[in-house]
C-alpha cells in the first residue's frame, strides 16, 4: 500500500471544506492513517518549498501557508498517490475540471485548497517531513 501526504491549506479551512475533502478520500477508498493540525512555520516552510525558493511568488505563498493553522495528513491506498491528484486536480484551479477539489472550490495556483505529493519518492519525503514514525498509524 502506498502513501502520500496531504495538506489542507489555509483556504480549506476558510472555506469550511476540509470535512467535505476528507469524505471525497474516504469515499475514494483511502485510509487516514496519520492527521494533525499544525501552524507551519518559515523555517518548514523553506524547506517545503525549497524548489521554488528563488521565484518571486515564494514570499506571498509562506505568508499564505503560515496565515492560520493548517491540518496535515497521510492517505494510504493503491496507487493512493496518483488517484489523489486525479482526484483533486492541477494545481493551477482554473485549469481544474469539475468535479474535482481544485474546479469546484479553487481559485488559483496558490488558493487551490491542498497539497497532496506528486510523486511516491516526494511523498516519503514529504511525510517524514512532517510526521513521526510513531504518528502514523499503519
Amino acid at each position: 500500500m502506498e502513501k502520500t501526504l496531504i495538506i489542507f491549506k489555509p483556504d480549506s479551512a476558510e472555506k469550511r471544506k476540509i470535512g467535505t475533502i476528507m469524505a471525497k478520500f474516504e469515499k475514494a477508498g483511502f485510509d487516514i492513517v496519520g492527521c494533525k493540525m499544525m501552524q507551519l512555520n518559515e523555517d518548514l516552510l523553506s524547506q517545503h518549498y525549497a524548489h521554488i525558493r528563488e521565484l518571486d511568488v515564494y514570499p506571498t505563498l509562506v505568508e499564505f501557508m503560515s496565515s492560520r493553522p493548517v491540518i496535515v495528513a497521510v492517505v494510504m491506498g493503491d496507487s493512493v498517490v496518483k488517484r489523489v491528484r486525479k482526484l483533486i486536480g492541477p494545481t493551477d484551479s482554473t485549469e481544474a475540471a469539475p468535479g474535482t477539489v481544485r474546479g469546484d472550490w479553487g481559485t488559483n495556483k496558490m488558493r487551490n485548497l491542498i497539497h497532496a505529493s506528486d510523486s511516491p519518492e516526494n511523498a516519503a519525503i514529504e511525510i517524514d517531513r512532517f510526521f513521526k514514525t510513531e504518528e502514523i498509524f499503519a
